[in-house]
């Protein structure tokens, strides 16, 4: 189902029949390196029957990212379920054929302005490693504000964790 779109963009609700595309990105360990590491495909199935069951029950999860001008799955940005004191947190994962080409910010710009006119989200927060400077970038020019740090609870790495009131 087609949730929104911005002017490169469209976004539609996570299918089982999504997988070997999002294996493609969630798969790829050059694209996960600051998220955990790359999963298998029996992870990535259980990832996709769990945010399908988010959305139904709770009305937002990640989204696919469709390139409009090809039709082609070019990433996933949405939302995780809650967590750190926010309603929800912003995710973006893009294959790496399309990195540097402002999908990312488009992408998440878009999630924002979705969280602030049409859920019930009004703190939104974000978790990045700290090597990852372009997720950083992309939080900055959204208006996000870096909080505290965190550790990680699975690698016990230090994470930087950024905020944004939505509503």
């Amino acid at each position: 189902m087609k949730v929104m779109e911005t002017k490169r963009l469209i976004f539609r609700t996570l299918e089982m029949s999504d997988l070997d595309e999002m294996m493609l990105i969630w798969g790829d360990q050059e694209v996960m390196k600051y998220c955990g590491n790359a999963g298998t495909l029996e992870q990535e199935t259980k990832s996709l029957q769990y945010y399908i069951k988010m959305q139904n029950t709770i009305g937002f999860s990640p989204y696919v990212v469709i390139l409009k001008a090809s039709g082609e799955v070019i990433g996933v940005c949405g939302f995780n379920p809650a967590g750190n004191g926010c309603d929800a947190e912003l995710m973006y994962h893009f294959k790496r054929a399309q990195w540097g080409n402002g999908y990312a910010t488009e992408a998440a710009g878009a999630c924002v302005n979705y969280a602030t006119t049409s859920t019930s989200i009004n703190l939104l927060g974000a978790s990045i490693e700290l090597e990852n400077t372009s997720s950083e970038r992309v939080l900055v020019k959204l208006g996000f504000q870096k909080t505290e740090d965190l550790l990680d609870d699975l690698t016990g790495q230090k994470l930087l964790y950024y905020i944004k009131e939505t509503n």
